[in-house]
């Protein structure tokens, strides 16, 4: 009997331990739960009131400085962090907004910033936009050939360029293409989207124009037949020619004309 009360009490101070140090690790899981969840919290800092104001005051000041160009509420359209302007010229809403807004003209336009690394501006290709390598190479070419200007658009497969082109076909029913515009701090706009569905049945001068006009965002210049800013310098009055013209998706000018090419070399000289 005492054989069996001394087991008994070994066995209670066995089971004893296991119970206390089972209690411990529920403590520890239940302590790194709330270190992760406290962790998680600190991680996703949340704009404070003074941000929200500041973003909302950026985002007006934006919205009023395109509006200052000529552009109508209708023209401009809210899409998450950028604006659509008429149809095609994408606007960060973080754009550092110039201070010279200047008047509304008819001429040859552009953003006012310029590329600075124009004969060396890196393209690459994505692989939803490939079967489109012809038009794209020849959109290229009308860029590359203008007389007097150093502007070169250049191919390349690496991981390092300044303008990704592909296929978007959710941009709109009527739009070919949109582009970034170039940036306050010298680089080309970043993208250029195709919407592929839209243009595939038109001719191959037709798709090749939406691409050449969507690079021509892409180093600053804006569409010739809508008043904006700034004029190009000694290039001025209207131009029914130009491939800059807007809302011609699928009929406009398919190469550039005259004052294209002059607007591009005094905007990019030799």
């Amino acid at each position: 009997m005492q054989f069996y009360n001394n087991l008994l009490n070994c066995r209670i101070i066995t089971i004893i331990p296991k119970i206390q140090t089972m209690k411990n690790l529920f403590k520890s899981i239940a302590l790194i739960a709330v270190f992760a969840i406290l962790i998680t919290s600190c991680s996703k800092k949340n704009d404070t009131p003074a941000d929200q104001e500041t973003k909302a005051e950026q985002k007006d000041k934006v919205l009023a400085y395109i509006k200052s160009l000529g552009f109508s509420d209708a023209q401009i359209v809210e899409k998450g962090d950028r604006y659509i302007v008429d149809g095609d010229m994408v606007v960060d809403k973080n754009m550092e907004v110039p201070t010279d807004n200047g008047k509304i003209k008819t001429e040859q336009y552009y953003n006012g910033y310029l590329v600075t690394n124009s004969a060396n501006i890196l393209v690459k290709v994505d692989p939803s936009v490939t079967s489109m390598a012809a038009e794209i190479d020849a959109a290229i070419l009308q860029w590359n050939t203008v007389p007097n200007s150093k502007i070169k658009f250049v191919l390349t497969t690496g991981s390092t360029y300044d303008i990704l082109i592909k296929v978007d076909n959710t941009i709109g029913s009527s739009t070919c293409g949109q582009a970034y515009l170039s940036t306050s701090n010298g680089k080309a706009g970043s993208v250029v989207w195709i919407n592929q569905e839209l243009i595939k049945n038109n001719s191959f001068a037709q798709r090749t124009r939406t691409i050449t006009h969507e690079f021509g965002h892409t180093i600053s210049f804006r569409h010739t037949n809508q008043s904006t800013s700034i004029a190009v310098p000694g290039v001025g009055g209207t131009d029914a020619s130009s491939l800059m013209n807007g809302g011609q998706c699928g009929s406009g000018a398919t190469v550039l004309s005259t004052k294209d090419k002059q607007a591009t070399a005094v905007l990019y000289p030799l």
